[in-house]
């Protein structure tokens, strides 16, 4: 193309007195397209389009940033200053449209599953057997973050499992299944012997509580009638702490199923409520995915691990 058909002069000038439009990707690629391929005719037949389409794309380029951004021979097409600068940026947010575009097609295909402590308990296992059978094409991920909402809150899952209170008015949910409770005490302990543990004796010994993510509080005994509570923020250090002998834990059976530790036994207890397993998610951005996996669960809560 000849250097002054384009109707710019100099590269600050009249594109700045037609007014400024909006910035859209296609400009960007349009540029790098030029400057890559070498000129017009060759950026025209990558990008599918007309020599005219790309001479009116790079104008309003030019226009929308002020500046001349390409020097124009009949022969080369070279950048300007301002051009060298433009380029560099316009290749770095094209890669990083490009990685959003590729990360928001592959969220289709793949689903995050999160929880604090032990995913489906005894159905876990299951659950990503009959997930890979019946839905190949989207990949499942366990991802365990040590949260009230096992990694929703911070973007670290799809969905998540949770066992905890859950808030109605940010999230949606799922009642997927019951757990009863577990009593977690040292398997040298004299309780280790029984079959079961009556709630009522349990406060008669200190009990340790995962404040963060763990399931039970004191508002499990009646009032006037709590044990004396120890805290800890993680399940390694809960079971370390029970391992001692001096404290106990309560907690729901898919810590029995999914946390088996040497020195450790588990009984269960009677006279507790059983504890709601939840399917928790972002109610205005479901994945998918969502309600195939809640209905998986709700499947094999119903029925026991066994297909």
């Amino acid at each position: 193309m000849g250097g002054g058909g384009d109707g710019l002069g100099g590269e600050h000038g009249p594109g700045r007195a037609s007014g400024r439009g909006e910035l859209e990707l296609r400009h960007l690629r349009c540029l790098v397209a030029i400057v890559e391929y070498g000129g017009f005719t060759d950026a025209a037949i990558e990008l599918g389009v007309s020599q005219a389409s790309v001479s009116r794309t790079l104008l309003a380029l030019e226009r929308t940033l002020g500046v001349r951004l390409l020097h124009r021979t009949s022969r080369t097409v070279t950048p300007t200053t301002a051009g060298v600068q433009v380029l560099a940026r316009a290749r770095r947010l094209l890669a990083e449209a490009d990685a959003l575009v590729s990360e928001a097609a592959a969220g289709h295909t793949r689903l995050r599953l999160g929880h604090a402590w032990s995913a489906l308990g005894e159905h876990t296992a299951e659950f990503q057997r009959r997930w890979h059978a019946r839905h190949p094409a989207v990949e499942l991920q366990l991802i365990r973050h040590n949260t009230p909402t096992g990694g929703l809150a911070e973007g670290r899952c799809d969905l998540a499992v949770v066992r905890g209170p859950v808030d109605t008015r940010r999230y949606a949910h799922a009642v997927v299944g019951h757990e009863r409770r577990y009593v977690a005490l040292a398997s040298d302990d004299p309780w280790a012997r029984r079959r079961s543990i009556p709630l009522a004796e349990v406060r008669e010994r200190t009990v340790v509580v995962d404040r963060r993510t763990g399931t039970t509080t004191v508002d499990l005994w009646q009032e006037g009638a709590h044990p004396v509570v120890e805290h800890t923020v993680d399940v390694d250090d809960w079971l370390a702490a029970i391992a001692t002998g001096r404290c106990v834990g309560v907690t729901p059976h898919a810590t029995a199923t999914q946390y088996r530790r040497v020195g450790i036994t588990y009984r269960p207890l009677r006279d507790a409520a059983p504890v709601p397993v939840h399917l928790l998610w972002h109610a205005q951005d479901p994945h998918p995915a969502t309600h195939a996996a809640a209905a998986l669960a709700c499947e094999l809560y119903r029925s026991g691990s066994r297909p």
